[in-house]
C-alpha cells in the first residue's frame, strides 16, 4: 500500500511551509541512506571526518553504474565554475541569471558528490544572505529557499549535513525584512503575496545555526509585540526563529502562554515545538547541545510534572472524540482563532499535530519511575513497565480505546489511527537509534524490552480493532501501526494479524475483510518470510498465497488489486520453488551466523521482556521442516495463479477508445497491477517452475487469439522474457513469425486507416502475435543479434503490409522495443538475492533460509546491460536497411503533396510513423557533441554569452560518444537526414490546401518532431516517475528511515536513479542549432493550425521543447506575438493565446527585457477580434498575467542598490575556493553591461507604461480593454519609480468611471499611488522604502514606561502650554514594554508635510480632476447606486473609506466645502445605499484627516459634530450595521485623544436599559461598545463603573439588550487584561518564578489606586467575583419569585441568568476564555439549577450549553477540582432529581477532557457520587449513573473493576423482592435494580472483548431477568448491546463461556421460557 500517497494527501509528515518545485533536481537525499554504509562493514573507523564518509558512500553509487564516472576532483572544478558564476551574478545584481545557475547547482548537487562542511556552510549562508536582499520577487526568493534547504539537507530521517558548529547565522536580518510582510501597510497590502511564509521557512530551517546567546535578545524583540490582536502572528514567529537548545530560557514563556490563550494554532505551533524537543533532547546533557544547551532531565523526559499534565491533556483534546451527546468539535479554540487577527491567516503551514505527539510520547519515555505491580501491598502504585509517558500513553490509549471499533468511527478515526501511525513510526526509530554504538542517550535513560512489550501490547487492541476501519485511510495508518510493531515484536502480533487473515481470506462474502486482510498482509509480508525477525512465519506463506488467489476478481477490482499486491509482497522476497524433494535437515551451524540462531530453549527462563505469545513455539528446525513441506504446494499455485489471470484476461471488456486502452480507469490499473505482480512471480520461479510457467503461456499463446486481451497477454510475455530472454525467444518467435506472415498472407490489416478505430475482428491473430512478438523482446540485448536476419525481414514484411493504423502503430512499437532492447542501458536482474548466489546449488537446496534477505550496498552487484559493439552494428544496419530506404520514400512522397490520394497518404503516415518509432527507440544511441547556434536570441548590449548555463555533461553510458568514430558520423547523419525530411513534410503540409484529410499526417509529423527534438537522453517525466517508483520501494521495505541495509530491489531502483540521473542532465540547457530553430518554427506554425487537435499536440510538444532549449521561448515570442495582430485567421491567434496563456512561458515572457512590455501590449490590441471565444480566451491570459506584475518584478530585473551584507559574504565564500574562481574577463564584461541593462529595463517599464496608456485613452477601445490597461497598470506601479501625471490623471478619471470592476482597480491605484508618494517622501535610503522603515517627521519614539502612572501620564489630555504627544496604536505594553513607544506629535498650524518634488506632477495631476467641480458628486452617486445583491444588512465598504482617505491625506482641506456639501445631504437620505455612500465618504475624510493643522482639523470635526445627533437621531436598523462601522472606523488604532469630541458624545449618550423602544437602546449600546473596544486607553478608567451598571441591569426585558450587555462585559473583561511587566526579562523571570504571571487566574490592575505601583498590582481574585457571587446568592431568591407561565421569561431569575450565561457563552469562544473560569464557578451550582427548568426553553438551551462550553476550554489546573467538586455537590445535594440527570453527563464529560489532570482522590468522589446515584429514588437518575459509570470505568478505573463486580453480586444476592404489597418493595426494587444496573454498566465497559470476570455475571443477570421492570428491561437492553458489539469476534468470544453459561445469555436477551 503507498502510505506516502495517503500520508501525503492529509498533509502528514509534509514539508513544512509549501515551497514550489524551484528547480530540476530532486532533494539532495532523496535516493540515497543518509550516511556512508561502508562504515557500518567496518572498512572506514567511526571516528572519519563526514567529507569521507560522503566520498565512501559516493563510491557506491559509482560502483553501481556501468560504466566510469568522474572523480571528486574534477567535479569539485565544475562545483567552483558553478560558483563563480553564481558569484559574477550576485555581484554584479543579475539576479535572474542567477536563478538559471541555481539550477546547474542543482544538477552538481543531484550527482550526490561531496561537499566540504567549510563550502556547504559558506553557501548556506550566501543562499541565506540572498533571501534577505530587499525588493526582489517572490518567486526568486522563493528558488533561493528551496536552495537553502536542499545544501542544509536537514531531513528528519538523515544524518544532518552541518552541525551547530559549522555555521552560525544572524538572525536578527531575517527578522528586519520579515516585520514588513507580518504587518503590511493596509495601503499598500497585497493578500496574494505570500513572503511571509517563504522567509519563515527560511527561518525554521535555519533556527539550528542561530546562535544560543541570542535567545534573550529574539525573546526582547518578540515578547514585547504580543498583544491580543498579534499572538497569533507571533507564537508562529517565536517557534520558527527560536535555536532548539537552552531551552530552559523559554519554555517556562511557552507554558505560560499556552495556558492563558485559547487557540489552536498556537496548540499546534506549541505542541510542534515540543515534539521537536523532546526527540532533540531525548540524551539530556549528553545530546548534541552539550552540557550548557541540553535540557535536563525532570519528572518525565525533559518535562516536568505539571508541563507534562499539560502536553497529555492537549494529546487527549487533540483526538477530538466525542463524549456523551457532544459530537462536534471538543474545544473553542477554532473558533476563537477565527475571531482573531486576519493577517495570522496567511501564515500557512502544513504540520501534523500527530507526528509532535507521537514525538513527545515516545522520546519521553525511560525507566523513570517504580514499575506496576512491584509493590505487593499496593499493585496499582508505579507506572507501566517503569515508564511515566508510556503510563499516560496507556489511559489516553485505554480512555479512546472504543472509539477505534469500526462501528463507532466518525471524523475522529482518522486523528486517533494517524496518531497509533505515528507512535510505532516513532517508536521504531528510537528504538533503532539506540541500538547504535554511536547513540548518546544515556543507558539508564533508554527503551527497555519492558517498555517496548508493554507499547506493544498497549497499542496493540486499538490497532487491530482500527485495521478493519470504513475509511481506507484510517485502515491504512492502522495497518502501518500493526507493521511497525510486528517488526518490533512479531510473537506478539503476527498469531493475532494472521487468525484474522485466515478468516477473512476463507469468508468470501465480505468483500470489506478480505480486501482489508490482504493489504494487512502486505504491510507484513517482512515478518512474514524473515525467520531472523519471525521464525513462525515462513510456513504460512504457501497456504496465504493459495487463499489470496479467488482475490484475483474482475468483478472485483479493488480485491483484485489488493490480492495482487500480496502476492508481490511476498514472492519479491522468496524464491518459488520447491524444497520438500531436498534433504530434510541442516545442521544449525550451517544456517546463519551464530547471532541469528534463536537463543530460547524449552525450560530455559526467558530474560525480563523477552516476549513469549500465546500460540505454542516450535524449534527452529521444526519450524523449517514445515516450510519445506509447504513449498511443495508451488508447482500447484504458479499454474493456479496463471489458469486465474488467463480466466480474467478472458472477460477484460474490448481495447478500444482514443488511446487503445482495455475498459476504464479501474480495469487499466488492475492490468497494470497484474503485470507488476506477474513481473516479480516470474522473477523468483526456480528453473522447473518456469519452464512450468513457459509452456503454460505457450500453449495458451497458441490456441489462442482474444482481442480484448492483446496488449495485456503481451506483457505476460513480457514477464517471462525479463526472465530468460534467450528460451522465452527461442519458444516464441518462429511460431509468431510464421502466424505474422500468414495472417498478413491472408489480408490481415490491409484496410487502409490513419486514425484510432476499433480492431478488425481478422485482425485479431495478427494483433495477438505481434504483441507476444513484443512481450519477447523486451530483454536480452545479445540474444536478439542470434535473429538479425529474421528481424530486418519481418520489419520490412510489417512495414509493408500493416496499412491499418492499429497495424503500423503495432510495428513500430516493435520496432522501438527492439531499438531500445539492444541499445539502451538498463539493469537486468531484479531478484531478491545477486545472480551468483541465485545460481548456486547451495542457495537452491535452502533458499528458504534467505527469504527476506538484506543487503548493504556494496555486497549488491548490479549488472547491467550495455550496448556491445555487435549491437550498435545491428542498430547501423536498421538505420540502413530500413530507415533510409523509409526516408526516401517519404522524401519523394512530399514531392508534390497537392495530388496525394488517400493511399499516399496513408503510406506517408505510416513510413513516418516507422522511422519515428526507429528514433524514438534509440534516445542514447550518441551524445550530442558541439553545436553553431545560429541565433542565440543574446541582446548583445546587455547580456554576456559567458554566463549562459551550458550543459553539465557527465558519463551516462551513451553508446557513441566520439565524434570522430564513423559510426557516430553515420548515425548523426541519419538523425540530420530524418530532421531534414520532418522539416520539408511540415514545409510541404503547411502549404497544402487538402484541409481536414491532412490532419493524420500533420499530427504524424507534429509527433516526429517531438521526437526529433525531445526524444534525446531523457525526458523530465520519465526521471520523475523512476524516481518516485525508487522512494516507494524503499519507504515500503525499511523499518526505520536511518536504516543501512535493504533489499537488493531498492539498491537496483537506486542504481537506476543514480544512472537515470545522470543521462536526464544530458538533456537539459541544450544549445539550438539553425536547424532546432526551424524545427520550432514548424511547431510554432503548427500550434496556431485551424485544427484543434493538431494545435494541441504542437503546443504540447513546443512547451517541452520551451524547457530543454537555451533561449527557446525568447526565439518564440516574436513569432507567436505577431499571431495577435490584426488581419490575422481567428483560429491562428487562438492558437498564439494558448500557447501565450502557458505558466512557464508567460512568466519568462513578463521577465523578459525585451518582450515583456509587447507581451502586455499585444494582449491589448486583441480587441479587433469579435469571436467571443478569443475574448473570454484573452481575459484568461490577461488575468493569469496579473500574478506577475509586482512592483518588484521590474526593481529585480533593474537592481543596482548597494548590498554591503552580501558583498562581505561573497568575499568570505570567495576564500574557500581558489584564486580562479572568478574569471576576471567575464566579471569585467558583466560589470561592463551591468548598467546597461538596468537602463534598458526602466526605459522598457517607461514605454510599456505610455503604450498602455496611450491604448486605454483611445476612444474606440472597448471597457474590458480599458479595465484591462487599468489592472496592467495598477500591477505597474512602484515604489522606486515616480509616477507619471498622466498614470495618475488616468486613475483618477477612471475613478468616476461607470463600470464598478474599472472604478474598484482604479480607486485601489490612486490609493497605491498615494501611498507610494507618502513613503518616497519619508525614505531616506533604499532600505527604508524597500523594507517599510520610514518615518514620518511627525513620528517622535520616546523610552519605554517603567510604571503604570507614566502611561497614564502619557495619554492623559495635554495641558494649554503642552505639545500633545498622541499614541495612536500601542504595539507592546500588554505582556511586557518594548524599548520605546511610537508616537506622534500633532500638527499646529500649518502642514508640515511636503510631499516630493518629483511627485508633484502626479499630485498637481490629480489634484485637476478633483478640483473639475463634478468629481465629488460624480463619486458619491456612484457609490450610492443600489447595490444588484440588495443585502438584508449593508456593511460599510473599506476600500471607498481608504480611497477618500488617501486623497483627504494628500491633499487635506482642498475643496473640502465642496465635498461636505455633497456629503451632507447624503448623511440622512433616505435611500440607504445612499446614506451608507455619504457615511464612507465621512468615514474616509475623517480618517484622512489625522496630520492635517489643528485649525484645519478642529474645524472639520466641529463641522462633523454639529450633525452627529441628527445622524443619530435616522440610524435605523437596516443602516446601524454601517454606522457602527463608521464610528470603529474613527476609533480603531487611533488616540482617543484625536477623536475626544466623538468619544464623549458617545460616553454622554444616556445608557437606557428599561426603555420603551429596544432598537434607540440598542444604538446607544452598539456605539458604546465601540468605545469599549476600541478606545480603552479612554474608557479604562471608567470600565468600573460601566462594569457595575451592567450587572445592575442585567435583568432588562429585552432579548438583544441582553446581548449587548454581555458583549459588553466580554469586552471589558478582555480590556482590563493587560499583565503589562516593565520589560521582557521581567516576564521571563515571572515565568519562572510565579504560579501565575499572566493572571489568567485573576485580573491584573492597571492603575494602582492608592500606594506604590506594585503594591495593588495584582488583585487576589477576578476583579468583579463580589458581584458575581452577590448575583450567584440573589439568584435562589429570584428563583422562588419566579412568575407563572406564559409570563416566567420575564422573571428576574430567567432575565439576569440569560445575560450571566450569554456572557459566559461569548467570553468562552474568545482567546482570553480562561479569564472566565473565576466567574463560572461562582455561578455552577445556579447554571445547574437552571438546566432542569423544562418552562424556559432559552435558559434550558444556554445553561446546558454553557456546562458543555466548560469542558471545551482548558481550565488552568487549579480549577479543575473546584469545578468537579461544584458538580459532585450539586448531584449529592439537589433535592431535584431532574438537575442530577443533567449534571451527570456534564460532570462526566468534563471529567474525560481533564482526565489526564484528575487527582486520584478527585476519581475517587466522582466514582462515589456515581455509585451513590445508583442507589437513587429516581429511575432516569439510576439509569443515566448505570452509563456514566460504564464510561469512567472504561477510560480510568480499570483497577476497580474486582471491588465494584464483588460489590454489585453481594447487593444483588443479599437483596430478595418481598411481594408488591409488602411496604419494603420499593426500596428492595430499587436496591435490586442498583446493583443490577452496576453489573451492566461494568459489562458494557468493555464493548468489543470479553474479560474473564463477565461469564459468570451471566447466572446472577440470568435469575433476574423475569423480575419486574426496570430490572428486566435493565438486563434485556444490556444482553442486546451486548450481543450487537461482540457479533464480529463472536466465534472466538464465545469459547469464554462455558454451555450453562451461553444459556443464561440466551436468557438475558429474551427473559425466562415459558415453559421453564
Amino acid at each position: 500500500m503507498d502510505l506516502n500517497s495517503i500520508a501525503e494527501s492529509f498533509g502528514i509528515d509534509l514539508q513544512a511551509y509549501t515551497l514550489s518545485d524551484a528547480g530540476l533536481a530532486m532533494e539532495e537525499d532523496d535516493i540515497s541512506l543518509p550516511d556512508s554504509p561502508v562504515l557500518e562493514s567496518g572498512q572506514f573507523s567511526p571516528g572519519q571526518s563526514a567529507y569521507e564518509k560522503q566520498r565512501a558512500a559516493l563510491q557506491t553509487y559509482l560502483d553501481s553504474v556501468p560504466y566510469k564516472c568522474e572523480t571528486v576532483e574534477e567535479m569539485d572544478a565544475v562545483l567552483e565554475d558553478i560558483v563563480g558564476k553564481i558569484m559574477i551574478c550576485a555581484r554584479t545584481k543579475n539576479w535572474l541569471t542567477l536563478a538559471t545557475w541555481d539550477g546547474m547547482l542543482q544538477c552538481w548537487l543531484l550527482l550526490r558528490y561531496p561537499m566540504t562542511k567549510s563550502i556547504r556552510a559558506r553557501l548556506v549562508t550566501l543562499y541565506y544572505e540572498l533571501c534577505l536582499v530587499p525588493g526582489l520577487e517572490a518567486r526568486v526568493i522563493r528558488s533561493w529557499a528551496d536552495m537553502l534547504n536542499r545544501l542544509l539537507a536537514n531531513k528528519p530521517e538523515s544524518q544532518r549535513k552541518l552541525e551547530v558548529g559549522d555555521l552560525e547565522l544572524q538572525w536578527q536580518p531575517l527578522w528586519r525584512v520579515l516585520q514588513k510582510e507580518l504587518w503590511p501597510k493596509k495601503r499598500l497590502q497585497e493578500n496574494s503575496r505570500n513572503m511571509i511564509n517563504i522567509l519563515l521557512f527560511v527561518a525554521e530551517h535555519c533556527s539550528r545555526y542561530y546562535p544560543a546567546s541570542e535567545i534573550p535578545n529574539m525573546l526582547n524583540a518578540f515578547v514585547p509585540m504580543i498583544t491580543n490582536d498579534t499572538i497569533l502572528t507571533i507564537v508562529p514567529v517565536i517557534t520558527s526563529f527560536l535555536p532548539p537548545t537552552h531551552t530552559h530560557v523559554y519554555l517556562p514563556m511557552v507554558f505560560k502562554l499556552w495556558e492563558a490563550f485559547n487557540s489552536s494554532v498556537i496548540d499546534d505551533r506549541f505542541l510542534e515545538i515540543c515534539g521537536e524537543l523532546s526527540e532533540e533532547h531525548v540524551a539530556g546533557k549528553n545530546g548534541d547541545a552539550g552540557v550548557e544547551g541540553g535540557a535536563e532531565f525532570k519528572d518525565v523526559g525533559m518535562w516536568s510534572h505539571d508541563e507534562w499534565t499539560v502536553l497529555v491533556g492537549k494529546t487527549l483534546a487533540s483526538m477530538n472524540v466525542p463524549v456523551g451527546s457532544v459530537r462536534g468539535a471538543s474545544t473553542t479554540a477554532s473558533h476563537a482563532d477565527s475571531l482573531g487577527d486576519k493577517q495570522s491567516l496567511r501564515i500557512r503551514k502544513q504540520h501534523s499535530r500527530f507526528n509532535s505527539l507521537a514525538k513527545l510520547f515516545v522520546y519521553s519515555m525511560s525507566l523513570d519511575s517504580p514499575t506496576r505491580g512491584e509493590d505487593a501491598s499496593d499493585p496499582n502504585a508505579g507506572c507501566l513497565a517503569g515508564s511515566q509517558a508510556l503510563d499516560s500513553l496507556d489511559k489516553l490509549i485505554t480512555s479512546t480505546e472504543s472509539y477505534f471499533h469500526p462501528s463507532n468511527s466518525g471524523y475522529w478515526t482518522i486523528a486517533l489511527t494517524s496518531f497509533l501511525h505515528r507512535l510505532t513510526a516513532e517508536f521504531c526509530k528510537r528504538w533503532k537509534e539506540e541500538e547504535v554504538a554511536s547513540c548518546k542517550t544515556p543507558v539508564p535513560r533508554r527503551l527497555t524490552p519492558a517498555i517496548r512489550r508493554a507499547f506493544v501490547t498497549t497499542l496493540r487492541t486499538p490497532a487491530l480493532l482500527a485495521m478493519f476501519a470504513k475509511d481506507p485511510i484510517s485502515s491504512t495508518y492502522a495497518q502501518s501501526a500493526l507493521r511497525s510493531m510486528a517488526l518490533l515484536l512479531p510473537n506478539l502480533i503476527m498469531p493475532e494479524l494472521l487468525e484474522r487473515a485466515y478468516n477473512g481470506l476463507e469468508v468470501v462474502n465480505e468483500t470489506h475483510r478480505t480486501t482489508t486482510v490482504l493489504t494487512m498482509l502486505c504491510s507484513v509480508a517482512l515478518p512474514l518470510v524473515d525467520e531472523k525477525i519471525w521464525a513462525a512465519g515462513q510456513k504460512h506463506v504457501v497456504p496465504l498465497l493459495e487463499l489470496s488467489i479467488p482475490g484475483i476478481d474482475l468483478n472485483d477490482p479493488v480485491k483484485t488489486l489488493c490480492a495482487s499486491m500480496f502476492i508481490t509482497a511476498v514472492t519479491q522476497h522468496i524464491k518459488i520453488g520447491d524444497l520438500s524433494m531436498q534433504h530434510g535437515g541442516v545442521p544449525m551451524s550451517d544456517d546463519a551466523p551464530p547471532e541469528e540462531v534463536m537463543d530460547v530453549d524449552d525450560g530455559t527462563k526467558l530474560p525480563d521482556g523477552t516476549e513469549m505469545g500465546d500460540t505454542p513455539t516450535l524449534s527452529r528446525e521444526e519450524e523449517r521442516a514445515l516450510t519445506r513441506e509447504s513449498t511443495a504446494a508451488f508447482a500447484d499455485w504458479v499454474t493456479s495463479l496463471f489458469r486465474r489471470v488467463f480466466a480474467l484476461f478472458e472477460n477484460l471488456p474490448e481495447e478500444g477508445g482514443k488511446r487503445n486502452t482495455t475498459g476504464g480507469k479501474m480495469e487499466e490499473a488492475v492490468l497494470k497491477s497484474i503485470k507488476s505482480t506477474l513481473d516479480v512471480v516470474c522473477l523468483h520461479l526456480s528453473d522447473q517452475l518456469f519452464d512450468l510457467v513457459l509452456n503454460l503461456t505457450y500453449d495458451y499463446a497458441t490456441t489462442n487469439a482474444k482481442s480484448n486481451a492483446v496488449r495485456a497477454f503481451g506483457q505476460l510475455v513480457a514477464c517471462l522474457a525479463r526472465v530468460k530472454p534467450e528460451k522465452t525467444i527461442a519458444k516464441f518467435l518462429p511460431f509468431c513469425i510464421r502466424q505474422i506472415q500468414d495472417e498478413l498472407k491472408h489480408g490481415a490489416s490491409s484496410v487502409r486507416t490513419t486514425s484510432s478505430h476499433a480492431a478488425i475482428p481478422s485482425d485479431t491473430t495478427l494483433h495477438w502475435n505481434m504483441s507476444i512478438l513484443r512481450g519477447c523482446l523486451g530483454y536480452g540485448g545479445e540474444a536478439l543479434l542470434k535473429y538479425k536476419a529474421e528481424f530486418i525481414d519481418l520489419i520490412t514484411l510489417l512495414i509493408d503490409k500493416t496499412k491499418s493504423e492499429r497495424g503500423y502503430t503495432g510495428t513500430g512499437r516493435l520496432i522501438n522495443r527492439i531499438l531500445h532492447t539492444i541499445a539502451g542501458v538498463y539493469p537486468v536482474n531484479a531478484r531478491f538475492v545477486n545472480a551468483d548466489e541465485w545460481d548456486s546449488p547451495e542457495f537452491d537446496r535452502s533458499h528458504n533460509l534467505h527469504w527476506g534477505r538484506l543487503f548493504k550496498p556494496e555486497d549488491v552487484n548490479i549488472e547491467w546491460h550495455t550496448p556491445s559493439k555487435e549491437e550498435i552494428d545491428f542498430v547501423l544496419e536498421i538505420l540502413d536497411g530500413i530507415a533510409a530506404p523509409l526516408l526516401t520514400k517519404i522524401e519523394g512522397l512530399l514531392e508534390d503533396v497537392s495530388k496525394w490520394d488517400s493511399v499516399a497518404r496513408n503510406d506517408f503516415c505510416r513510413y513516418l510513423h516507422a522511422v519515428r518509432s526507429i528514433w524514438g527507440g534509440l534516445p542514447t544511441i550518441y551524445r550530442e557533441g558541439h553545436k553553431e547556434v545560429k541565433t542565440s536570441c543574446l541582446i548583445d548590449e546587455t547580456e554576456v554569452e559567458g554566463m549562459l548555463v551550458a550543459r553539465l555533461s557527465v558519463s551516462a553510458g551513451f553508446a557513441l560518444e566520439d565524434p570522430s568514430d564513423p559510426r557516430y558520423q553515420k548515425v548523426v547523419a541519419h538523425r540530420q537526414r530524418f530532421g531534414a525530411a520532418v522539416h520539408r513534410a511540415a514545409m510541404a503540409l503547411r502549404r497544402a490546401h487538402e484541409g481536414e484529410d491532412h490532419i493524420d499526417a500533420v499530427i504524424g509529423v507534429s509527433k516526429a518532431i517531438d521526437v526529433n527534438l525531445l526524444e534525446y537522453a531523457m525526458t523530465r517525466g520519465t526521471f520523475d516517475s523512476l524516481q518516485k517508483t525508487f522512494l516507494q520501494t524503499r519507504e515500503l521495505s525499511r523499518i526505520w528511515p536511518r536504516q543501512k541495509a535493504n533489499h537488493r530491489a531498492v539498491y537496483l531502483r537506486r542504481a537506476q536513479v543514480y544512472h537515470s540521473g545522470r543521462v536526464y542532465l544530458d538533456s537539459l540547457y541544450r544549445r539550438r542549432s539553425a536547424f532546432d530553430d526551424l524545427m520550432l518554427e514548424d511547431l510554432i506554425e503548427l500550434s496556431v493550425s485551424p485544427y484543434t487537435r493538431v494545435r494541441r499536440h504542437a503546443q504540447a510538444v513546443l512547451h517541452n521543447a520551451c524547457g530543454y532549449y537555451l533561449r527557446s521561448t525568447r526565439f518564440c515570442l516574436p513569432y507567436l506575438l505577431r499571431e495577435l495582430g490584426k488581419g490575422v485567421d481567428p483560429d491562428r491567434m487562438k492558437g498564439a493565446l494558448y500557447v501565450l496563456w502557458n505558466k512557464g512561458i508567460s512568466a519568462y515572457a513578463l521577465a523578459d527585457p525585451t518582450y515583456s512590455g509587447q507581451y502586455l501590449t499585444s494582449l491589448l490590441e486583441c480587441q479587433h477580434q469579435e469571436k467571443p471565444s478569443i475574448q473570454k480566451l484573452v481575459g484568461s491570459v490577461v488575468q493569469d498575467a496579473l500574478v506577475h506584475l509586482t512592483e518588484e518584478g521590474v526593481h529585480t530585473a533593474s537592481f543596482s542598490d548597494q548590498i554591503p551584507r552580501l558583498d562581505q559574504t561573497l568575499e568570505w565564500v570567495a576564500q574557500d575556493f581558489s584564486s580562479k574562481l572568478i574569471n576576471q574577463e567575464l566579471f569585467n564584461e558583466c560589470v561592463a553591461k551591468s548598467q546597461p541593462r538596468v537602463a534598458q529595463r526602466q526605459q522598457l517599464y517607461h514605454n510599456t507604461v505610455a503604450e498602455i496608456l496611450q491604448i486605454a485613452a483611445r476612444p474606440a477601445t472597448h471597457w474590458r480593454y480599458v479595465q484591462f490597461a487599468v489592472r496592467f497598470l495598477y500591477g505597474l506601479l512602484r515604489r522606486d519609480v515616480v509616477p507619471s501625471p498622466e498614470m495618475a490623471k488616468f486613475f483618477i478619471d477612471m475613478s468616476i468611471s461607470p463600470h464598478a470592476s474599472i472604478r474598484a482597480t482604479a480607486q485601489k491605484a490612486v490609493v497605491r499611488l498615494t501611498a507610494l508618494v507618502k513613503i518616497r517622501t519619508y525614505s531616506k535610503s533604499s532600505d527604508d522604502l524597500w523594507l517599510d522603515e520610514w518615518k514620518s517627521p511627525l513620528r517622535r519614539d520616546i523610552p519605554a514606561l517603567d510604571s503604570p502612572e507614566s502611561y497614564a501620564k502619557l495619554i492623559r489630555p495635554a495641558g494649554p502650554s503642552e505639545e500633545p504627544i498622541y499614541v495612536d496604536k500601542l504595539t507592546s505594553g500588554f505582556l511586557a514594554w518594548g524599548p520605546t513607544i511610537k508616537t506622534y506629535t500633532a500638527v499646529a498650524s500649518e502642514s508640515l508635510l511636503h510631499w516630493e518634488e518629483e511627485s508633484q506632477p502626479a499630485l498637481r495631476a490629480i489634484k485637476e480632476s478633483l478640483g473639475s467641480g463634478e468629481f465629488y458628486s460624480k463619486l458619491s452617486s456612484l457609490l450610492g447606486q443600489e447595490s444588484s445583491r440588495n443585502p438584508t444588512v449593508l456593511e460599510l465598504r473599506g476600500e471607498h473609506v481608504m480611497f477618500m482617505k488617501s486623497l483627504a491625506k494628500m491633499y487635506e482641506d482642498e475643496r473640502l466645502e465642496e465635498l461636505l456639501a455633497v456629503i451632507e445631504p447624503l448623511l440622512t437620505d433616505a435611500d440607504r445605499f445612499r446614506q451608507r455612500a455619504g457615511a464612507e465618504l465621512l468615514a474616509g475624510l475623517l480618517r484622512g484627516s489625522k496630520h492635517w493643522p489643528a485649525k484645519k482639523y478642529d474645524a472639520l470635526w466641529s463641522w462633523i459634530m454639529s450633525r452627529m445627533n441628527r445622524i443619530f437621531a435616522q440610524i435605523k436598523p437596516d443602516t446601524l450595521s454601517f454606522w457602527e462601522n463608521m464610528f470603529n472606523e474613527q476609533l480603531s488604532d487611533r488616540d482617543y485623544r484625536r477623536v475626544q469630541p466623538l468619544v464623549n458624545w458617545i460616553l454622554a449618550l444616556p445608557l437606557e436599559f428599561h426603555g420603551d423602544s429596544a432598537f434607540a437602546m440598542t444604538k446607544t449600546l452598539t456605539l458604546f461598545n465601540v468605545v469599549a473596544d476600541c478606545s480603552w486607553s479612554r474608557f479604562f478608567p471608567v470600565s468600573d463603573h460601566y462594569m457595575n451598571l451592567f450587572f445592575d441591569n442585567a435583568n432588562t426585558g429585552y432579548a438583544e439588550i441582553r446581548t449587548h450587555i454581555a458583549q459588553n462585559l466580554a469586552a471589558i473583561i478582555s480590556c482590563q487584561w493587560r499583565p503589562s511587566y516593565a520589560n521582557p526579562e521581567a516576564f521571563l523571570r515571572a515565568c519562572v518564578t510565579s504560579n501565575d504571571p499572566l493572571g489568567v487566574r485573576s485580573v491584573l490592575l492597571f492603575w494602582p489606586a492608592n500606594g506604590p505601583p506594585d503594591t495593588l498590582r495584582i488583585n487576589s481574585n477576578a476583579k468583579y467575583l463580589n458581584r458575581v457571587n452577590d448575583i450567584a446568592r440573589q439568584l435562589p431568591v429570584w428563583k422562588e419569585q419566579r412568575l407563572p407561565p406564559p409570563r416566567v421569561s420575564q422573571s428576574q431569575y430567567d432575565k439576569v441568568g440569560l445575560t450571566m450565561l450569554q456572557w459566559i457563552w461569548s467570553c468562552s469562544h474568545g482567546s482570553h476564555a480562561s479569564l472566565m473560569f473565576p466567574y463560572i464557578v461562582a455561578l455552577l451550582p445556579e447554571i445547574l439549577r437552571m438546566s432542569e427548568l423544562n418552562d424556559s426553553a432559552e435558559l434550558q438551551k444556554y445553561s446546558s450549553a454553557v456546562l458543555y462550553v466548560l469542558s471545551a476550554v482548558a481550565p488552568p489546573a487549579d480549577y479543575i477540582e473546584v469545578i468537579a467538586d461544584n458538580f459532585i455537590g450539586a448531584i449529592k445535594s439537589s433535592g431535584s432529581w431532574r438537575i442530577r440527570v443533567n449534571a451527570l453527563p456534564t460532570l462526566i464529560v468534563f471529567f474525560y477532557r481533564n482526565l489526564m489532570s484528575m487527582s486520584s482522590a478527585l476519581v475517587t468522589r466522582v466514582m462515589d457520587a456515581l455509585l451513590e446515584c445508583l442507589a437513587d429514588e429516581n429511575v432516569e437518575v439510576r439509569e443515566m449513573a448505570s452509563k456514566m459509570l460504564s464510561g469512567v470505568v472504561r477510560c480510568s478505573q480499570r483497577q476497580s473493576i474486582i471491588p465494584l463486580k464483588d460489590r454489585f453480586v453481594k447487593l444483588a444476592r443479599k437483596t430478595k423482592l418481598p411481594s408488591r404489597r409488602d411496604p419494603s418493595y420499593a426500596d428492595a426494587l430499587r436496591s435490586l435494580h442498583s446493583a443490577i444496573l452496576g453489573l451492566c454498566a461494568l459489562i458494557e465497559s468493555f464493548p468489543y472483548s470479553v474479560e474473564p470476570w463477565m461469564p459468570p455475571l451471566t447466572d446472577i443477570l440470568a435469575s433476574h431477568a423475569s423480575d419486574p421492570p426496570p430490572i428486566s428491561t435493565t438486563i434485556r437492553k444490556c444482553a442486546s448491546e451486548f450481543k450487537k458489539t461482540h457479533q464480529d469476534t463472536w466465534h472466538k468470544d464465545q469459547q469464554a463461556f462455558d454451555e450453562d453459561q451461553l444459556q443464561s445469555l440466551s436468557s438475558m436477551l429474551v427473559g425466562t421460557s415459558y415453559y421453564a
